[in-house]
């Protein structure tokens, strides 16, 4: 189990990384993107949440591709493939109980969940406040 708790630390750490620094690359390409086309009013502001939400995509799956090497690496599936498929149900924490890693490992599929809930919690908060911010969705207007 302890070693179940350091891979998982260690990858945890790495999620919040790469989850901390594609938040910061995602609010630039979003203005980025926004300043390039020089839109203004209801069009750049639906550039902007488009752009915010296949940015958290991109983000999430680099994470989910993160945990699935981490998986493959330690012999904890039997493929890539299953491994990315397993990684994507438990980080989404679907959790289908189709594919389950050795019994020796699943504390650390277990962390791979409260991950993956919490970045998932963490996008949300960001893609409601982006769309209050420079979104459609300004507040007074739709709630």
């Amino acid at each position: 189990m302890a070693l179940n708790l350091f891979v998982g630390t260690i990858v945890i750490g790495l999620t919040v990384l790469i989850h901390t620094f594609g938040l910061i690359a995602v609010t630039h390409a979003m203005g980025h993107l926004v300043a390039r086309f020089r839109m203004h009013g209801r069009r750049s502001r639906v550039v902007a949440m488009i752009s915010v939400v296949m940015g958290l995509f991109a983000v999430m799956t680099a994470e989910v591709w993160l945990w699935a090497g981490v998986y493959r690496q330690l012999g904890v599936l039997p493929d890539f493939e299953t491994a990315l498929y397993f990684s994507t149900i438990t980080f989404s924490t679907v959790g289908y109980g189709d594919v389950v890693p050795a019994h020796s490992w699943r504390v650390l599929a277990a962390l791979e969940g409260v991950n993956g809930f919490l970045l998932i919690g963490w996008s949300t908060a960001y893609l409601i406040a982006a769309g209050t911010r420079v979104g459609p969705f300004r507040v007074g207007e739709h709630f």
